[in-house]
Order: structure tokens, then C-alpha cells, then sequence
């Protein structure tokens, strides 16, 4: 069994459900002290909800000078679901047909191991290398996401450590490990809308005013709305409505209010102040009584092409023959966060077809191809480093 199979065996056995990290830090600190390693474990959160992050640096040979690249990522797992579902326990590591099942299998145990063994593998090639490599992991990813990486983002910013490239481990491979690198994502804002109207009979529409035909207009143009035209990275910003609450169940009342939630995926031809503006302007003009309550999920980042996207994309070359589809699809990661400290940002990690599903599992053949492109990118960013690029 490789190296790299054993350690993510060892981690998918650990049931970290959010925010519980069931030792896996432990055990990754473990294997990265020996190397050379502080770690510096950041515990974060309300009694019985404590988040437990890590913080491991490993100096180069310029010491503060030398460029810093973070591996990123999050040893916390969503739920299993019913388990009755499941053909073998999820958090037992299991071998079927070529594959590894249990729940982390893909998103994003494997990830982890291949990380750490690829550095182990580096630094015995390397023992002095110019690359300062660092490690940035929690257990509050798949959750709120309150106490990890954004809190470890914090300290790091307020005690001015220097980043320059950070790989967040996310399944971002379609059909075969190394044909996406994810060098974006979109940003999330969200907001809930309450209509004021007056609630009375259906009967004597003349002494109520209906909350939801008043709405009804302002949310038709904001649909509508052409907020950007994206670019040559990223899609249009999207707005859409997830709820729209109204009513009392009654089939012959006009109800009060009308609550609703919707949101917009925004890429860097807007901003969230200008996308807030335009809202209000449209419920302005249409003589809505309303209140608005705002939620910034995150800010879009783009990692344009050059030095990481280079040392990475050469490395899945090199090790799978495949030229990876440079990719800001999909949700959000703690990479918005890292993204406010560190220049350049890019997710890289195995297939998702099976993330947070029943029987989540990666194939065997996948892993070590994972590994070695993570040990290439070292090797090809420390190249870089001794060159000063």
C-alpha cells in the first residue's frame, strides 16, 4: 500500500463531521514536525462547537525572504446521511473495484495525505530548499465557516507573514485527476427582502395592500436585469431567488409581508456595492415599503496566468499528459478568504463526481498521480524561487 493510501485511510477513518476534527490534525502535525515544521494549532468557536485549526510553516533557506506557498484545506466532512444507504460504513475505509470508498474519500481526505507525502518526498530530495511551504487547515469548512481559515487569515494579516501561492486542495478534476485547475471563483451575496404591505380580507382588496403583487414587478425586472457581461474568466453575474415566503395558509387573507431570499454569484466586473445599489434602485423606483438585510458570502478572486498556474499546470503535464481547463466554476471556497492575503490562488484536487453523496469514494488509480503532481509543483515553484521569478 503506497504511502499516500495509508495516510488517507488514516484520516477517513477519523468521523470529523463539522466542526469536530477527530485528531486528524493531530495525526497530520504528526507527520509535518518532523520535517521542520511549527505548527501552530488555532482553536476558535463557542464551547461544543470549538473549530480546530492549524497553522504549519516551514522556513526556506532565504528565511524571511524566501516565497511562501500554502497548501490549503479542511480535514471537516458534511454528514453522512442515512447510513442504511451506505454499502459499507463511511468512515470505515473500504476497497471496492478499484476504488476507496468513505465519506472525505474525495472532498477532501486524499487531498490532505497526498500533500503531506509530496512534501515528505520533497524534503528528502530537498533538504534546503529556497520555497518556505506551509500548511493552512481546519475543521470548519463544510459548515458556517466562521472559525477556520478566515480566523487563521486574520491572525496571519495582523502579524504581516508573506504569502506568495497557495494551492486549496478542492476536488476540482472532472472525469480524471489533472484535467481542471479552478483559478477563480465567484462571489456570493445575498440578500432578504421583506415587502411591508397591509394585511385584511381578499374579499376588500381596497383595504389592504398586497405585499406580493406589489413585489412581483421589482423582482420580474431584477430577473431581468443584465447586471454584467462577465469576461474572459468568468460567466455573467447571476441573481437568483431561492424562497418567497407569504401568507398564513388561509385562501381568504392578503397577507401582511412577503419575505424573500435571494442571491446574486458575482464575478469582478461588479462589486457588491454597486450590485447593492442597483437593488435598492429598482425597489425604490417601484414604490416598494420594504426592509433589506445584506449578507457578503464572499468577494470574487482570480489567479490570472503566470508563475503558479505555470508551476502547476507544467506539473499535471509532466505527470498525466493532460493540459488542465483553466476553470472558475462552481460554488465557494476558503480560497476567498486566503485571496485577501495571498496574490496568487488556485484550487487543484482529485474528481467530484462523488463529494457529498452516499458512497463518496475516489479512484485508487487517482491517487498517487494527485500526490506526484503536488510534489512537481513544489519542485517547479522552488525552481522559481532560487530564480527570484
Amino acid at each position: 500500500m503506497s504511502r499516500t493510501l495509508q495516510l488517507a485511510e488514516q484520516l477517513i477513518a477519523r468521523p470529523s463531521v463539522t466542526p469536530d476534527d477527530a485528531g486528524c490534525i493531530a495525526l497530520l502535525s504528526a507527520r509535518l514536525a518532523p520535517l521542520g515544521f511549527a505548527c501552530e494549532t488555532i482553536a476558535s468557536g463557542p464551547a461544543g462547537q470549538q473549530v480546530t485549526n492549524l497553522w504549519a510553516r516551514r522556513p526556506g533557506s532565504a528565511g524571511a525572504a524566501s516565497r511562501t506557498l500554502v497548501f490549503a484545506g479542511h480535514t471537516d466532512v458534511v454528514p453522512t446521511g442515512p447510513l442504511d444507504q451506505w454499502t459499507s460504513d463511511p468512515f470505515t475505509p473500504t476497497h471496492r473495484e478499484g476504488r476507496l470508498y468513505g465519506r472525505g474519500a474525495s472532498d477532501m481526505k486524499t487531498s490532505l495525505a497526498a500533500f503531506v507525502v509530496a512534501t515528505e518526498e520533497f524534503i528528502a530530495e530537498r533538504p534546503d530548499p529556497a520555497l518556505s511551504i506551509a500548511l493552512l487547515l481546519t475543521s470548519d469548512e463544510e459548515g458556517p465557516a466562521t472559525d477556520g481559515t478566515v480566523v487563521v487569515c486574520r491572525a496571519l494579516a495582523e502579524r504581516g507573514e508573506k504569502l506568495d501561492w497557495c494551492i486549496v486542495g478542492e476536488p476540482t478534476s472532472v472525469d480524471r485527476t489533472g484535467d481542471m485547475i479552478k483559478n477563480g471563483r465567484r462571489g456570493t451575496l445575498s440578500g432578504k427582502l421583506t415587502v411591508k404591505g397591509v394585511q385584511g380580507h381578499i374579499a376588500y382588496p381596497q383595504l389592504a395592500r398586497n405585499p406580493i403583487h406589489q413585489a412581483l414587478p421589482a423582482l420580474a425586472e431584477l430577473a431581468a436585469t443584465e447586471w454584467d457581461r462577465g469576461n474572459a474568466f468568468f460567466p455573467p453575474t447571476s441573481w437568483q431567488v431561492s424562497n418567497f415566503h407569504a401568507g398564513t395558509g388561509a385562501t381568504n387573507v392578503i397577507p401582511g409581508t412577503a419575505v424573500v431570499d435571494f442571491n446574486f454569484r458575482f464575478c469582478t466586473e461588479s462589486t457588491a456595492g454597486g450590485l447593492k445599489a442597483r437593488v435598492h434602485a429598482v425597489l425604490d423606483r417601484h414604490g416598494l415599503d420594504y426592509d433589506l438585510a445584506w449578507t457578503l458570502g464572499g468577494l470574487p478572486f482570480l489567479t490570472t496566468p503566470g508563475d503558479l498556474v505555470d508551476a502547476i499546470g507544467a506539473a499535471i503535464t509532466a505527470e498525466t499528459g493532460l493540459v488542465p481547463e483553466l476553470s472558475t466554476s462552481g460554488g465557494t471556497s476558503d480560497g476567498r478568504f486566503i485571496a485577501q492575503i495571498c496574490p496568487q490562488v488556485v484550487e487543484f484536487g482529485p474528481p467530484n463526481a462523488t463529494i457529498h453523496k452516499i458512497d463518496e469514494h475516489i479512484a485508487v488509480a487517482d491517487i498517487e498521480p494527485l500526490k506526484n503532481v503536488y510534489r512537481r509543483t513544489l519542485e517547479n515553484l522552488d525552481a522559481a524561487a532560487r530564480a527570484g521569478v
